[in-house]
């Protein structure tokens, strides 16, 4: 495809065609760069909609944008936790390289006593915040000439490396706290969002805050990013849409299993939580809000719309409030339930809608895609991580062979333990770090890693530890320490 027949079709067809054509006195017309819509969804799992198979919640908004883009099944976050994952889009980089592992704001290792006393390891130390000296996405598309908003949980640092010290010029409820602390219901106790009347919902305020912006900024390319708050704990929902579920949920078998173990925990087996699902669904619902508001205001035809979680649903702790299944365990463990999510893109005119990819990509690609989508410069020593999915989008090409990794060396709130994985192809190989342990799984024969093939395939094995270790050995990976309490018991 010539650049011309890219650039046509990107642009939207006919108008694409209209564009290229030379204007009055002869002068080339600009091509419009497509606007950016970015839905962040904080803890939402992979079948947490009903385009991914939930038959509980009710995610029409979320189905609609599946139906007019590319779905994709086979998208992994960074980290099976949030604030490295939120690094990773930002700088197109893996949280290993940028020593962004673990949430910020978890307990930091100490020698002997402390949050860790009485584990094998102590955790790796992280930086808890994303480095200024990092390109973020947004500020590569601000020099670019877009216009930046933020808005919902940020995450990645307090003053000094809030949104707007980020490349964002707008700031809506972003600061360092992961989960929102006054609760979903104003007043938000929020430093950087104004409370609304009481009772007032903290999505709906979120997706106005965006509306806003995009009404304001409709004649210029603009990134909004909707990051949302929910449906991290606290598990609070209208109390409308709680009752709904209620109800729904008396029609489940009563006689299904609903608890299984995962480790020391227990881990959902059925989706049926009535809060949760009441969640989930505001969360549709704010979605559809921004949908309609770019149908209204005549954009949607150069918007791409993306949408993402930043790590599998809350299983094994917390209010255990979904299930991941078919999926293994959920966030804070290196299981797929921990890292494999729902992620939809809408281009239109160029990715077709109601299409399917089953190709592995990653939180680290969006940086060069959505630079190659706004034909801006790529930045290779920045998101070296990443690579450009326009040519899944376009169904004109596939990517280069490559492997996923990750490297997560902390103990989870849910469970999970310090360990890295690597996959290729459908092969999908765990380390433990607190034992040197090693898992084995074929993804397209057993999805839900139940059967460890770790003893049978010692080659396999080996070959995948060697590239994990490599990757690691690369990237500089961080890695826990013998606990000289627990050392000293043994």
């Amino acid at each position: 495809m010539t650049r011309r027949d890219f650039l046509t079709r990107a642009t939207g067809g006919a108008l694409g065609l209209a564009l290229l054509k030379k204007g009055y006195g002869g002068q080339q017309e600009p091509i419009p760069r497509p606007n950016f819509v970015f839905f962040l969804v904080d803890d939402l799992g992979w079948t947490d909609l009903g385009a991914y198979g939930s038959a509980f919640y009710e995610t029409p908004n979320c189905d609609r944008l599946a139906a007019e883009g590319m779905k994709f099944t086979n998208a992994y976050t960074a980290s099976p936790v949030c604030s490295p994952t939120r690094a990773s889009i930002m700088a197109g980089k893996y949280p290993a390289r940028m020593n962004t592992t673990d949430w910020f704001g978890a307990p930091q290792p100490d020698t002997v006593t402390g949050h860790w006393t009485r584990k094998p390891l102590l955790p790796a130390p992280y930086i808890e915040q994303l480095p200024l000296e990092e390109v973020t996405l947004a500020e590569a598309l601000h020099e670019g000439g877009y216009r930046t908003f933020f808005a919902g949980k940020w995450h990645l640092g307090g003053e000094g490396f809030l949104p707007e010290d980020q490349g964002f010029e707008f700031n809506k409820g972003g600061h360092h706290r992961g989960s929102p602390p006054g609760g979903y219901f104003a007043p938000y106790d929020n430093p950087k969002l104004d409370d609304g009347p009481d009772g007032e919902y903290l999505p709906d305020r979120l997706a106005s805050e965006t509306v806003e912006f995009i009404e304001a900024h409709r004649r210029e390319p603009f990134l909004a990013f909707l990051s949302f708050y929910l449906v991290h704990t606290p598990l609070q929902a209208r109390r409308e849409l709680e009752a709904k579920y209620e109800k729904k949920a008396e029609s489940i078998d009563p006689d299904k299993p609903r608890w299984g173990e995962e480790g020391e925990r227990r881990v959902r087996l059925v989706q049926d939580h009535p809060v949760y699902a009441a969640m989930v669904e505001a969360m549709d619902m704010a979605v559809g809000q921004v949908l309609d508001a770019l149908d209204r205001l005549g954009l949607a035809d150069n918007t791409i719309v993306i949408f993402m979680s930043d790590n599998g649903g809350l299983s094994t702790s917390e209010g255990h409030p979904t299930s991941n299944l078919p999926l293994r365990a959920g966030k804070g463990w290196l299981y797929e339930g921990g890292i494999r999510v729902p992620m939809m893109i809408k281009w239109p005119e160029v990715a077709k809608p109601g299409t399917v990819c089953d190709v592995p990509v990653t939180s680290t690609d969006f940086y060069p895609t959505m630079l190659e989508m706004a034909r801006l410069p790529w930045r290779s020593g920045q998101h070296v991580d990443g690579v450009s999915l326009v040519p899944l989008l376009m169904e004109r090409g596939s990517l280069r062979n490559r492997a996923l990794y990750w490297h997560y060396p902390h103990y989870g709130n849910q469970g999970g333990s310090p360990g890295g994985a690597i996959r290729e192809g459908d092969w999908k190989l765990i380390e433990f770090f607190e034992d040197g342990r090693f898992e084995l799984y074929n993804l397209r024969e057993d999805i839900g890693e139940t059967n460890n093939l770790a003893p049978a395939m010692p080659e396999k094995v080996q070959e995948l530890a060697d590239k994990l270790h490599a990757w690691q050995e690369e990237t500089n990976a961080r890695f826990p320490t013998p606990n000289p309490a627990v050392t000293a018991e043994t």
